[in-house]
């Protein structure tokens, strides 16, 4: 380990933040995963006397970026950049000189490709720790414990400087206060764009969630499931004709009561 991986001090945070969108109405929001990340800087940011900035790349004018000022930020600072533009070179180039990066893993419901954190830590040549649920600094280090599946947590750790990604599990509280909202500010910086060449390839449409089938439960044996295999046998359906549709909706509901496939 050197020596200024040790000594380094936590001095400067910066957060970054994206603009979500709300899955049945579609209006611009604030992304949770982002205002998970604000509210963990936060605390660092007063436990270890550092200062903290929050940018975002993108139309300073969009209404949900005031959501961060009342959430905890004093000021958001937003790269104007028009959409469809690559922001990973720009961020790369204001980030420096920053001893913590905090983000996100992911937007939601807009440019949600999960892929900015890793572009930004290969473009600064930091170490990306990714899934974080918490966060801690001691000494020159970031020890961070991240989210696995099935319940499973584990701590890593790295020197300082690095990347985060911060889960939606995350344990964090954002608390909203609208005087907080009225105090702050959003301060727009111009600064110049580079041409994405591949833009015209790609096609855009909100993500649409597929439609899961409900089927019961398998209770057989190992053995009659190789058999069922190679042999035809009836399952035990039943066909409904006669009944008023009633009597049928009544029929049908009891198969899903008898395989637990609703819950009323």
């Amino acid at each position: 380990m050197n020596t200024v991986s040790t000594t380094r001090r936590l001095r400067k945070i910066v957060v970054l933040v994206s603009v979500g969108r709300h899955p049945v109405s579609g209006t611009a929001r604030y992304s949770r995963n982002d205002a998970a990340a604000l509210t963990l800087a936060l605390d660092l940011a007063k436990r270890h006397q550092a200062t903290l900035d929050v940018l975002h790349a993108g139309d300073p004018a969009n209404p949900a970026l005031r959501d961060y000022l009342a959430l905890g930020a004093a000021k958001v600072e937003v790269l104007t950049v028009e959409a469809g533009i690559e922001i990973a070179p720009l961020l790369s180039a204001r980030l420096q000189g920053y001893d913590l990066v905090l983000t996100g893993t992911r937007a939601e419901g807009t440019d949600d490709s999960g892929m900015l954190p890793y572009q930004l830590a290969d473009a600064m040549e930091l170490p990306l720790l990714g899934s974080a649920v918490d966060i801690d600094v001691e000494g020159g280090n970031v020890v961070v414990r991240q989210f696995l599946p099935k319940g499973l947590r584990r701590r890593v750790r790295a020197g300082l400087p690095a990347l985060i990604a911060v889960h939606p599990m995350a344990n964090a509280t954002p608390r909203y206060a609208y005087a907080k909202l009225r105090a702050g500010a959003v301060d727009p910086v111009a600064v110049g764009t580079l041409s994405f060449s591949d833009r015209a390839a790609w096609s855009i449409k909100p993500a649409t969630a597929k439609p899961v089938r409900l089927a019961a439960a398998e209770k057989r044996s190992g053995h009659a499931r190789m058999l069922s295999a190679t042999a035809t046998e009836s399952r035990g359906g039943s066909v409904v004709i006669e009944g008023t549709s009633v009597e049928k909706a009544q029929v049908i509901l009891a198969y899903l009561r008898e395989h637990q496939l609703v819950d009323y």
